[in-house]
């Protein structure tokens, strides 16, 4: 018999929130677990991403399309992002039942940008697979999405580079 998955949020204005959802993919992974990573909003401009493909039972679902930041995005490009990012939800959940874990990258943002339905996603949780382990993450979940949760974790900024005016750098922040 296999064990309930869980359902984790890893939220809050923190550095450090898709960073402990890949080392929880890692770990999955080896203990032999199959690991699905769907990455919303974020490019392929990453250097996680080519290590995590590289790693036996993880699979990893790349944002295929760019439409830029959520707050810069015309009417037009939203609506377009909101079809790719409600089948990219749709995807996932058709695939989770082949998979012990599913990380749902910046699931929050794509939710509080428009451009992914909560009921869609309150609804795949309520109903997904028994032994799934799921994790959220991002900025700013609903209450509804926290009463879902087994599991959140928030990460506070205290002090962040940015504020000096040192950009993201390779290898660190992305």
């Amino acid at each position: 018999m296999k064990e309930r998955g869980l359902i984790h949020i890893y939220c809050g204005d923190g550095k450090g929130k898709t960073t402990a959802a890949l080392g929880l993919a890692v770990r999955a992974a080896g203990r032999g677990k199959r690991v699905l990573i769907s990455r919303f909003l974020k490019t392929e401009d990453s250097g996680e991403v080519e290590v995590l493909r590289s790693i036996p039972g993880i699979t990893v679902v790349p944002c295929r399309k760019t439409f830029g930041f959520l707050f810069r995005m015309t009417p037009e490009q939203k609506r377009e992002a909101a079809v790719y990012f409600q089948q990219q939800l749709e995807q996932a959940a058709e695939a989770a039942g082949d998979y012990d874990l599913l990380i749902l990258d910046e699931i929050m943002a794509s939710v509080n940008g428009g451009v992914v339905r909560e009921e869609s996603l309150l609804q795949f949780l309520k109903n997904k697979p028994e032994h799934l382990e799921v994790v959220l993450t991002g900025r700013g979940p609903s209450e509804q999405l926290m009463e879902t949760a087994d599991y959140i974790s928030e990460i506070r900024a205290v002090r962040h580079p940015y504020e000096k005016g040192i950009a993201a750098r390779e290898g660190i922040e992305y």
